[in-house]
Parts: structure tokens; sequence; C-alpha cells
């Protein structure tokens, strides 16, 4: 059971520390579920921009899409070509998943889903929402980019 603590307690707790405690918990859990299927997160963005726009996207237009969110130092191109020798993703005139990468895609959401309900297990969603727009300010407020990704 999560202690209660006073609004003062909570106001003077540092941000960085429990956001970064937030991140390495949340991101933590999802590689765990993907390592499952021998995914990695970059794996995973590349299956799901594939799917949302079949044949649209090029490897070099992934890659400047997606390396904001690495913070691994990933290697894209061992990535593409991982998906590739698989099975799951051709690259013809545009990226495409095959049907094996469609339904490797699927059993990684649905084990991402899992985790995403854990997280918000007991926590109101107008608080979320009031949690990430804190985040976007203090994002912003700091010089980043605290709009939502395309």
């Amino acid at each position: 059971m999560i202690k209660e603590y006073s609004d003062e307690e909570l106001a003077a707790q540092p941000i960085g520390a429990w956001s970064g405690e937030a991140y390495r918990r949340v991101v933590g859990a999802l590689r765990e579920a993907l390592a499952v299927e021998n995914l990695t997160q970059p794996h995973w963005w590349i299956l799901n921009h594939v799917a949302g726009k079949p044949g649209e996207w090029t490897r070099a237009a992934l890659v400047r899409r997606l390396s904001r969110y690495d913070d691994l130092g990933i290697d894209f191109d061992e990535v593409f070509d991982d998906l590739i020798t698989r099975g799951w993703l051709t690259e013809q005139e545009g990226l495409t998943l095959t049907e094996a990468g469609e339904a490797g895609r699927l059993r990684a959401r649905d084990r991402n889903a899992r985790v995403h309900e854990r997280t918000h297990q007991g926590v109101d969603p107008a608080d979320f929402v009031t949690t990430i727009n804190v985040l976007r300010r203090m994002v912003d407020n700091l010089g980043g980019d605290g709009n939502l990704p395309d």
C-alpha cells in the first residue's frame, strides 16, 4: 500500500528523481515485455509506424522520426535488417509488414497493453492528464518540445 503524505511534503519532492524513477520503471517493464519476442523498443516503434502507413515509410524517414526517442544508441539499420531477416518486414517501394510481422506486432502490442494497464492501476484518468500536462509544461520551460508527437 502506498503511503499518504501532505501536500507540503509532496511539493518539496525533486521532480527529476521521481520522473526519472517513473521512466526507468515504465520503460523497463515495456522493454521486458518486448524482450519476450526478442524485440527492442526501436523494433516496436518501427513495426507500429510501418503498420500505420504501409509502403509509405523509408528507412531514412523512420530513422529521422524515431531517433529522438532512442536512449540506448541503437543502430536502426541493424533493427531494420533484423526485422527483414525474421521475415517480418519487406523493403521494396517502401516498408511493409509481412503477415508474420503483423502477428508479432499484435503479440507485442498485447504485452505492452498489459504493462500500461498495470501502470495506470489506481490512477484517475484526470490525474493522468494533469500529470502529462505538467510534464509537457516542464519540458517546454526547459527548452524542449512540449507538444505531443505527430
